[in-house]
Protein backbone atom coordinates (compact mmCIF):
# COMPACT_ATOMS: atom_id res chain seq x y z
CA UNK A 1 0.00 0.00 0.00
CA UNK A 2 1.32 3.13 -1.12
CA UNK A 3 2.43 5.83 1.91
CA UNK A 4 0.40 9.59 1.55
CA UNK A 5 3.31 12.12 0.72
CA UNK A 6 3.53 14.65 3.63
CA UNK A 7 1.22 17.79 3.04
CA UNK A 8 3.40 20.51 1.66
CA UNK A 9 1.82 23.98 3.39
CA UNK A 10 0.33 26.42 0.89
CA UNK A 11 2.51 29.60 0.48
CA UNK A 12 1.42 32.30 2.88
CA UNK A 13 -0.33 35.11 0.57
CA UNK A 14 2.16 37.55 0.13
CA UNK A 15 1.59 41.31 0.68
CA UNK A 16 -0.25 43.28 -1.47
CA UNK A 17 2.87 45.45 -2.40
CA UNK A 18 3.24 48.98 -1.64
CA UNK A 19 2.46 50.83 -4.73
CA UNK A 20 5.85 52.97 -5.56
CA UNK A 21 6.06 57.22 -5.31
CA UNK A 22 6.59 57.67 -8.63
CA UNK A 23 3.64 56.03 -9.20
CA UNK A 24 1.23 57.99 -6.92
CA UNK A 25 2.96 61.27 -7.93
CA UNK A 26 1.98 60.42 -11.60
CA UNK A 27 -1.33 59.59 -10.46
CA UNK A 28 -1.39 63.31 -8.70
CA UNK A 29 -0.05 64.83 -12.04
CA UNK A 30 -2.52 63.30 -13.94
CA UNK A 31 -5.49 64.24 -11.92
CA UNK A 32 -4.16 67.50 -11.34
CA UNK A 33 -3.32 68.06 -15.10
CA UNK A 34 0.14 69.24 -13.12
CA UNK A 35 2.42 70.79 -15.94
CA UNK A 36 5.59 69.26 -14.08
CA UNK A 37 6.33 66.15 -11.90
CA UNK A 38 8.11 68.93 -9.55
CA UNK A 39 4.33 70.15 -9.25
CA UNK A 40 2.36 67.20 -8.40
CA UNK A 41 5.13 65.99 -5.72
CA UNK A 42 5.13 69.38 -3.82
CA UNK A 43 1.22 69.42 -3.56
CA UNK A 44 1.29 66.07 -2.97
CA UNK A 45 3.57 66.41 -0.17
CA UNK A 46 1.63 69.53 1.23
CA UNK A 47 -1.79 68.04 0.98
CA UNK A 48 -0.78 64.54 2.73
CA UNK A 49 1.21 66.23 5.57
CA UNK A 50 -2.23 68.25 6.17
CA UNK A 51 -4.10 64.53 6.26
CA UNK A 52 -1.67 63.52 8.52
CA UNK A 53 -2.67 65.44 11.51
CA UNK A 54 -5.93 64.74 11.28
CA UNK A 55 -6.24 61.16 10.48
CA UNK A 56 -5.64 59.43 13.91
CA UNK A 57 -5.23 55.69 15.50
CA UNK A 58 -5.41 52.87 13.41
CA UNK A 59 -6.91 54.45 10.15
CA UNK A 60 -3.63 57.09 10.37
CA UNK A 61 -1.57 53.20 10.52
CA UNK A 62 -3.27 51.66 8.09
CA UNK A 63 -3.23 54.90 5.51
CA UNK A 64 0.58 54.61 6.28
CA UNK A 65 0.99 50.73 5.45
CA UNK A 66 -0.79 51.31 2.29
CA UNK A 67 0.86 54.07 0.56
CA UNK A 68 4.17 54.43 -0.61
CA UNK A 69 6.75 54.67 2.05
CA UNK A 70 7.84 58.53 1.15
CA UNK A 71 3.85 59.31 1.28
CA UNK A 72 3.64 56.95 4.40
CA UNK A 73 6.50 59.10 5.99
CA UNK A 74 4.97 62.12 5.07
CA UNK A 75 1.13 61.13 6.32
CA UNK A 76 3.14 59.39 9.89
CA UNK A 77 5.63 62.32 10.88
CA UNK A 78 2.72 64.74 11.46
CA UNK A 79 1.07 66.03 14.97
CA UNK A 80 -1.68 65.09 15.70
CA UNK A 81 -4.09 68.30 15.29
CA UNK A 82 -5.51 69.63 18.11
CA UNK A 83 -9.21 70.03 16.82
CA UNK A 84 -10.63 69.01 13.85
CA UNK A 85 -11.12 71.15 10.88
CA UNK A 86 -13.89 71.57 8.33
CA UNK A 87 -13.79 70.46 5.01
CA UNK A 88 -13.32 73.94 4.15
CA UNK A 89 -11.23 74.58 6.70
CA UNK A 90 -8.74 71.80 6.13
CA UNK A 91 -8.84 73.32 1.96
CA UNK A 92 -7.73 77.13 3.82
CA UNK A 93 -4.77 75.22 5.70
CA UNK A 94 -3.60 73.93 2.88
CA UNK A 95 -4.19 76.99 0.61
CA UNK A 96 -2.10 78.65 3.42
CA UNK A 97 1.10 76.55 2.81
CA UNK A 98 0.71 77.16 -0.78
CA UNK A 99 2.25 80.08 -1.76
CA UNK A 100 0.04 82.18 -4.28
CA UNK A 101 -2.87 79.79 -3.53
CA UNK A 102 -6.29 80.62 -3.36
CA UNK A 103 -9.22 78.59 -1.67
CA UNK A 104 -10.29 77.72 -4.96
CA UNK A 105 -7.10 76.59 -6.31
CA UNK A 106 -6.45 74.46 -2.94
CA UNK A 107 -9.65 72.58 -3.34
CA UNK A 108 -7.87 71.20 -6.80
CA UNK A 109 -4.88 70.76 -5.05
CA UNK A 110 -6.23 68.92 -2.25
CA UNK A 111 -8.70 67.07 -4.41
CA UNK A 112 -5.75 66.02 -6.68
CA UNK A 113 -4.46 64.04 -4.21
CA UNK A 114 -6.82 62.78 -2.00
CA UNK A 115 -9.01 61.27 -4.77
CA UNK A 116 -6.26 59.28 -6.47
CA UNK A 117 -6.24 57.95 -2.54
CA UNK A 118 -9.60 55.42 -2.58
CA UNK A 119 -7.83 53.03 -5.48
CA UNK A 120 -4.88 53.31 -4.32
CA UNK A 121 -5.16 52.18 -0.73
CA UNK A 122 -9.30 50.80 -1.00
CA UNK A 123 -12.45 52.14 -0.32
CA UNK A 124 -12.93 50.23 3.09
CA UNK A 125 -10.10 52.30 4.94
CA UNK A 126 -10.95 55.52 3.01
CA UNK A 127 -14.78 54.69 4.63
CA UNK A 128 -12.88 54.82 7.80
CA UNK A 129 -10.91 57.97 7.43
CA UNK A 130 -14.34 59.79 6.29
CA UNK A 131 -15.84 58.42 9.38
CA UNK A 132 -13.72 60.31 11.73
CA UNK A 133 -13.37 63.57 9.91
CA UNK A 134 -16.27 66.12 9.78
CA UNK A 135 -18.99 66.05 6.69
CA UNK A 136 -17.72 67.50 3.91
CA UNK A 137 -14.61 65.57 3.15
CA UNK A 138 -16.15 63.08 1.16
CA UNK A 139 -16.33 65.34 -1.38
CA UNK A 140 -12.56 66.07 -1.76
CA UNK A 141 -12.04 62.60 -1.66
CA UNK A 142 -14.23 61.77 -5.28
CA UNK A 143 -16.92 60.44 -3.20
CA UNK A 144 -20.41 61.88 -3.06
CA UNK A 145 -21.33 62.95 0.43
CA UNK A 146 -24.07 61.71 1.70
CA UNK A 147 -24.88 63.13 5.61
CA UNK A 148 -27.80 63.53 5.88
CA UNK A 149 -28.84 67.83 5.97
CA UNK A 150 -28.86 68.86 9.43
Amino acid sequence: MPVPAPAVPAPAPSPTPRPRWTDLLEEVRDAGQYATAAEAERVTRIVLSALGGHVIGDERVDLAAALPEEAARVVASQIPATRPLTAAEFVDSVAARIEGSTPATARWDVSSVLSVLPPLVGDELITRILAQLPPGYALLFGRADLSPAP
